[in-house]
């Protein structure tokens, strides 16, 4: 469902008017909350993902709610041949974009030797090489056509001190950080700037079902417990929506390079990755394997419907 009113939102409607904007991962999740809020805002804005019948349902939705322009596009990042077909299919959809978010994922808790290739290449793929292909196709493309554009990428707080029990996505995202920084430099003549979200825990069901499987104090639940968190809670979705915004708008312009944490200062106070699992042993592990198991079969049906 549509979840945000015009008083959620800190900026003036129409702000975004005239701006295109393309979030991968688009159709759950923060990448929904992302596209609601500049839909709202007046942007024309693209949904991307694997499942296309579930990007085609959250465009409808949110355009039966909001108005607007929301297109609904089946993508695999995995695959760099996809990637310029969409993109082909979006520029004859009235133009070029002036903004991408790179915010498609995935990601699991398990102990590291635990990891098969396969584990780790479901997640490196979509994160680190998907990202870095879409990035890579827009920036050619607004290069060659002199545009000016905001790239934005959703990473995580343990770029800066390690991710324990989520090594893949670590890793994936401290890569794609890098690359915010080295394109900022890069392609900034061009007039394209590089951002970074790293948010803290903003609870979607994906995050719920493969980040904390055990739901409960007792069996250490990932996020059951928000004693660390100096702000006592986890994000509000209205929060991570209006950043994004104001970093895809032009009058941010100024603004590149950076990665703003939006997490309620959890890193600096208690690491904000999953170190409190070191207490988990072969039985919780095995609770938490047989959980995102069920998970990931509950997908894969999903797809085939």
């Amino acid at each position: 469902m549509a979840q945000f009113t015009p008083d959620d939102l800190m900026f003036k409607p129409g702000l975004m008017s005239g701006e295109r904007i393309l979030i991968t991962g688009g159709g759950t999740g923060l990448g929904k909350v992302m596209a609601e809020a500049l839909l709202m805002l007046g942007a024309e804005v693209y949904i991307c993902g694997r499942r296309g019948g579930v990007v085609e349902t959250t465009a409808k939705e949110l355009m039966a709610a909001h108005g607007g322009k929301c297109g609904g596009l089946a993508c695999d990042i995995r695959v760099p041949e996809a990637i310029s077909e969409m993109l082909d299919t979006i520029w004859a959809d009235g133009g070029a974009l002036t903004g991408l978010v790179n915010n498609a994922a995935g990601n699991f808790i398990s102990r590291t030797q635990d990891l098969s290739p396969r584990g780790f290449d479901a997640i490196a793929n979509i994160v680190f090489r998907g990202s870095f292909f879409v990035t890579l196709e827009c920036g050619k493309r607004w290069i060659a056509e002199g545009r000016h554009a905001s790239v934005i990428s959703i990473l995580t707080t343990w770029i800066w001190n390690g991710g324990p029990f989520t090594v893949p996505s670590a890793m994936s995202k401290a890569g794609i950080a890098t690359m915010s920084q080295s394109l900022a430099v890069e392609w900034g003549q061009h007039g394209i700037r590089f951002n970074n979200i790293a948010p803290g825990p903003f609870p979607t069901e994906g995050m719920s079902a493969r980040l904390n499987p055990s739901q409960g104090e007792e069996t250490g639940g990932a996020y059951s417990d928000m004693s660390g968190n100096p702000m006592g809670r986890v994000g509000d979705m209205r929060e991570l929506a209006n950043l994004a915004v104001y970093l895809l708008h032009p009058l941010s312009a100024y603004v590149n390079g950076q990665t703003i944490a939006i997490d309620g200062a959890a890193w600096q106070a208690s690491g904000g990755n999953f170190s409190r699992l070191t207490g988990w042993g072969d039985a919780e592990w095995t609770a938490a394997k047989e959980a995102i198991q069920a998970t990931n079969a509950r997908d894969r049906a999903a797809r085939t419907v």
